[in-house]
């Protein structure tokens, strides 16, 4: 990226393309103070400025010359030098200040004026520089901003007023942004009693080691007792742990002691790098250290025993640690890859859900990540001046109000001051820790601003009868990717993107691909039901059906949208499949269109593409004869639902909504009775069918139909409610009873893949509580351990998790004497699988995991419902009248997860044991226990609780 913007900067201001403007705004817009300029002061810059490298020593322009250039600082520092007269006529040099990354200088040619000052680079220096004219004509468009710049420049380096009067603006004001983090320095007073003791084992490993890089080294002429270069602690780490497989997982670790002060660079300069950069320990600096230097035989063999116990927790926090120490660097340090990783956070953060994508990848570069240690601490006060908006990360703090005392306490996950982000108006209420070790995240007022001008002045809003029907925004390149289309769609009225869809999406002049198209036939339910958007395509197929005379040009108009519509037709069934022939008024379309091609010679061309999705409506019809009437059970004790007739296999069937399911429901003495009726039923026709035939003198106003959980819990369905019999959960029973109010719908494949996945774990936790035997608990351990391994081999993730979490059950991991006995190999496994499932961070360590792997696999499937979820409810559908296509845009991207894990079938020959017919028909029929109560009596039955004497 660096070689890129600087090649591009390197060319004359009048070769410049597109692609090399956007990249010289890009390194420019990671510059404070430059960041606050809008999008198109950079581009002018961008467009005309001038890249100089240069040397020490170097002498840009000596007092009483007439300027021609303006500068800002890209990198390195200078020297401001004032030369005053002698008594001897002389001249004396006096330095005023130093200009770091960011300054700006030479603002006097906008009058003509001579320099006031000498200014030499006092390091290796990378400057912008821009001509008179050019530097005049952006001035004038930003007067206001650029003044600000300017004043504030000056004033922070103490040599003089702005350009504008020095009554202007007041010396005196107080900064707009608070300070930036340092990320070299800890974000803890003093270090959590675990990473010290990580610290300690981890130093006297290293110290014994006889190859260790942990030595006395001269540091500018000055001895630094026991530290190492960041690239040898980077490779020993990676040699000492087998669960730590890269250089980036070792250098986090590091920082997680970083960040605690457990860890230090020598000069306290710089956050852990995988560099040359010397560190040390606490222990080290602070003298701590036994005297003798080397640890004795009972200090090493604790050491190594705590690392191989804890080693995996400080592994997990590597990850936050890295994150944190990038939201503490400041923008123009934050590299791509790093701004990428804090987007995909960013994402999942509920405070931010209402912001666009396009805002969120702005906020990547300026969002700042605070720690407080100490509870009592005053954020700020009420009546300050509002300069940022936080969002607590961890803790919580109290809302105080001058006479009114605590009126609130706000707890992770919460955000506060986002007033200030739109108005001038004081603090409201003054924010108190109301504990230690509190975490946010700070995003400062000019910034926001900022952002916010920026995206309008890239929005494009179209229009019909005053109104807004459709709003766009120019799309902003990332590295690596290159759009066809200039704007993509951010919100609308359905039947506007429909058509702004066939008009710029399809066509033979089309190139390139963007999500709008894939995005939109993946949601289009949410927000255009199937049969309107049936009725919108067949107005534009049919809209010559009222035009008696046409010209030549009308014709081609014509006959290309309907192409674009049978284009349209096509990808649609490549995008959802057999679901899009479910409705019969997509059916009857498609062999109108096919008529249409048959019949008119100018369309031709579209043949194969009808003919092609023909085929997949007929094999879809096909599919659905054959597997029509099926039936299916819903067997007691929590067996899998299962065909009734046994005839094909469960695994290769999809229900269907209009197959019929047996199954049960009760009555409060426990009595039941047996229905059969088909998966789309309503729950008011099974509920009122049940009380009929229980004999209940009820009306059905006054029922309802509720699951009672094996735990006790209680959810009643509405009555609009469907596929009510795959949505119970294990062990889980159907009962009429009296009315409640809860929300409980599910489709059924969905349901009964889930409930598989609870079956699965709670199979693990009853196969192990109900088994007496010490010797085979540690057996079946083992066995489950092993099993967890092959399904992460072959990719069945779902089932990964389903087992790990079943033996990180309470129930089980309590046992501790059948823990002793399994071997530390299988141990060290375990700890490696419960660390790739560890939820923190949004469940980065899988996602990273997953994000690597090729098709066929199977997904964990709660993760993407959950991220399904967050996005649906943590979005309104409609903003102003229009569709939030924001929204449909994270939908479908959990969408394309799932359907990029099937992409390729798979093609493995399964093992065929002697007892084939046995296994298959244990694994399909699992009794499981799945009340937590239960498994955990059972579990204190077989290992009764030890003990203290």
């Amino acid at each position: 990226m660096a070689m890129e913007w600087i090649t591009a900067m390197d060319k004359r201001p009048c070769d410049r393309n597109l692609r090399d403007v956007e990249l010289i705004s890009c390194r420019l817009r990671r510059v404070e103070p430059l960041c606050r300029l809008p999008g198109s002061a950079l581009q002018q810059l961008a467009m005309c400025g001038f890249y100089e490298d240069l040397e020490k020593g170097v002498t840009l322009f000596r007092a009483g010359e007439q300027g021609r250039f303006w500068y800002a600082v890209l990198g390195g520092s200078l020297e401001v030098r004032y030369h005053a007269h002698s008594d001897a006529d002389g001249k004396s040099s006096v330095t005023l200040c130093n200009l770091g990354v960011g300054a700006t200088f030479g603002e006097s040619i906008l009058h003509d004026l001579p320099r006031d000052s000498t200014v030499v680079t006092k390091t290796t220096c990378e400057l912008l520089r821009v001509e008179q004219q050019d530097f005049r004509l952006i001035w004038e468009k930003n007067k206001e901003l650029m003044n600000d710049i300017i004043t504030n420049c000056k004033i922070k380096n103490g040599f003089g007023p702005g350009v504008q009067p020095a009554a202007a603006t007041s010396p005196t004001k107080r900064p707009l942004s608070p300070d930036h983090p340092n990320p070299a320095l800890p974000i803890t007073e003093t270090p959590s009693p675990a990473m010290n003791r990580m610290g300690w084992a981890l130093r006297t490993l290293l110290v014994v080691d006889n190859s260790s890089c942990l030595k006395d080294r001269k540091v500018s002429g000055k001895l630094i007792r026991k530290c190492a270069p960041g690239t040898e602690l980077v490779d020993w780490l990676v040699n000492l742990a087998p669960i730590v497989h890269t250089r980036a997982q070792a250098a986090g670790m590091w920082q997680a002691l970083l960040e605690e002060g457990v860890l230090t660079h020598v000069n306290k300069e710089q956050p852990f790098k995988d560099k040359c950069f010397l560190y040390r320990f606490r222990l080290d600096e602070e003298g701590g250290a036994p005297a003798a230097g080397i640890p004795q035989a009972e200090d090493l063999s604790a050491a190594n025993e705590h690392i191989r116990e804890a080693l995996s927790a400080l592994f997990q926090r590597g990850p936050d640690a890295t994150l944190r120490m990038i939201l503490r660097k400041p923008s123009h340090e934050r590299t791509p890859e790093e701004l990428e990783l804090v987007f995909e956070e960013l994402v999942h953060i509920a405070a931010l859900s209402h912001l666009s994508t396009s805002i969120k990848r702005e906020l990547s570069s300026i969002i700042v990540f605070e720690a407080h240690a100490q509870a009592g601490t005053i954020l700020f006060n009420q009546g300050d001046e509002g300069r940022s908006w936080y969002i607590l990360l961890k803790g919580s703090v109290d809302v105080v109000i001058h006479g009114k005392g605590t009126v609130a306490t706000l707890k992770t996950g919460d955000d506060f001051g986002k007033l200030a982000l739109i108005n001038d108006a004081p603090r409201a209420a003054t924010i108190v820790l109301k504990e230690n070790n509190c975490h946010l995240l700070r995003v400062d007022k000019e910034h926001f601003n900022r952002i916010l001008r920026d995206v309008e002045a890239n929005t494009l809003r179209l229009q019909e009868h005053g109104k807004d029907v459709l709003v766009l925004e120019r799309v902003a390149k990332q590295r690596g990717q290159h759009s066809a289309f200039k704007y993509t769609v951010m919100s609308g009225t359905p039947a506007k993107m429909l058509e702004h869809l066939l008009e710029t999406r399809l066509g033979q002049s089309v190139s390139g691909m963007d999500p709008f198209l894939d995005d939109f036939l993946l949601t289009h339910i949410v927000f255009m039901p199937v049969v309107q958007l049936v009725d919108e395509l067949a107005n534009y197929f049919h809209c010559d059906a009222h035009e008696e005379a046409q010209t030549p040009e009308d014709r081609e108009y014509i006959i290309n949208f309907k192409k674009r519509v049978i284009q349209f037709m096509q990808k649609w069934v490549m995008a959802v499949r057999h679901a899009a022939f479910e409705e019969p008024s997509v059916c009857d379309f498609i062999e109108d269109l096919a008529a249409e091609v048959e019949a008119d010679p100018d369309l031709n061309e579209e043949t194969s593409i009808i003919h092609n999705v023909l085929t997949q409506m007929a094999r879809y019809q096909e599919d659905r004869n054959q597997n029509a009437g099926q039936k299916w059970k819903l067997p007691t004790n929590g067996q899998p639902i299962c065909l009734f007739s046994g005839n094909a296999t469960p695994s290769k069937t999809v229900i269907r909504p209009d197959d019929d399911i047996i199954f049960r429901v009760y009555c409060a003495d426990h009595t039941y009775c047996t229905l059969r009726f088909p998966m789309h039923t309503t729950a008011e026709l099974i509920k009122a069918c049940a009380a009929d035939k229980l004999q209940l003198n009820r009306g059905p106003d006054d029922l309802c139909l509720v699951e009672v959980k094996s735990n006790g819990e209680r959810s009643v369905f509405k009555d609009n409610d469907v596929s009510i019999p795959t949505g119970l959960t294990l062990n889980g029973r159907l009962f009429v009873s009296v009315k409640d109010h809860l929300d409980a719908l599910i489709t059924a494949n969905l349901d009964v893949f889930l409930r598989r996945f609870n079956e699965v774990q709670y199979w693990i936790v009853t196969e192990l509580v109900s088994t007496q035997s010490l010797s085979k608990r540690v057996g079946l351990v083992r066995k489950f351990i092993k099993l967890a391994a092959y399904c992460k081999e072959y990719q069945n993730l779902n089932a990964f998790f389903a087992i790990v979490m079943g033996l990180s059950n309470m129930a089980v991991t309590r046992l501790h004497q059948t823990w002793e006995k399994i071997p530390s190999k299988f141990r060290k496994i375990f700890q490696e699988f419960e660390a790739l499932i560890d939820p923190s961070r949004n469940h980065r360590a899988y996602r990273v995991f997953v994000g690597k792997l090729q098709p066929p696999l199977i997904p964990f499937m709660p993760l993407l419902l959950k991220d399904m979820t967050f996005a649906h409810e943590g979005n309104k559908t409609s903003l102003d009248g229009l569709v939030n296509f924001e929204k449909m845009h994270m939908m479908a991207q959990t969408m394309r997860t799932i359907r990029f894990c099937r992409s390729r079938s798979l093609g493995l020959e399964p093992p065929s044991p002697k007892s084939e017919g046995e296994v298959r028909s244990y694994i399909s029929s699992f009794r499981v226990i799945d009340n937590q109560r239960v498994l955990t009596a059972m579990s204190q039955k077989v290992e009764p609780t030890r003990k203290l004497n």
